[in-house]
C-alpha cells in the first residue's frame, strides 16, 4: 500500500511498470540496458480515489492522463533502473497530493462607492491634463 494522504491508499497491484532504453548519458550502457520507466495508473478505474480527486488530476496531468483515465508518467533522468522507479513514484504521488487540494472558491465582489467615485475623478483629471496640450498658438508667446 502507497499513502498518498491519511485517507487515500493506492495498491501496488494498480500500478504498472514497464522498462524502455533510455536517452542521454550513460555511456556503452545505454544501448544495452533498459533503465527508463514508464509507470501507469488506471485512475478511473481505482476504487480508492475520490472522483472529485481524479477530476482534478486529469485536469492537472493533462496530456499525460489519456482518455481511457490512465495516467503515464515516465522517469530516465538517473542511471540506475531503482532511482528511476523511486522517481516515477514520487512523481506520481505528488501529482495526486496536487490533487486532492480543494481550490479555493472565489467570491466575486463588487467595487465600492468610494472607489468608483476616486476613478472617476482621476479620470476627470487626467482628461483635463490632456485637454490642456496641443498646439501653441501665438497668442501664448
Amino acid at each position: 500500500m502507497i499513502q498518498i494522504t491519511p485517507q487515500i491508499f493506492i495498491h501496488e497491484d494498480e500500478i504498472e511498470e514497464s522498462f524502455i532504453r533510455s536517452s542521454g548519458p550513460g555511456g556503452q550502457n545505454v544501448n544495452k540496458v533498459e533503465t527508463a520507466v514508464q509507470l501507469r495508473f488506471k485512475a478511473k478505474e481505482s476504487p480508492n480515489l475520490p472522483h472529485a480527486v481524479y477530476n482534478r488530476l486529469v485536469r492537472i496531468a493533462g496530456q499525460k492522463m489519456t482518455k481511457e483515465g490512465v495516467l503515464i508518467l515516465t522517469a530516465s533522468e538517473f542511471r540506475s533502473q531503482d532511482r528511476n522507479r523511486k522517481a516515477a513514484l514520487e512523481r506520481l504521488v505528488s501529482l495526486i497530493r496536487e490533487a486532492t487540494v480543494v481550490p479555493k472558491y472565489r467570491r466575486p465582489t463588487k467595487p465600492t462607492y468610494s472607489s468608483k467615485q476616486k476613478r472617476m475623478e482621476k479620470k476627470t483629471q487626467r482628461g483635463a491634463i490632456k485637454k490642456n496640450r496641443g498646439r501653441v498658438s501665438r497668442s501664448d508667446y
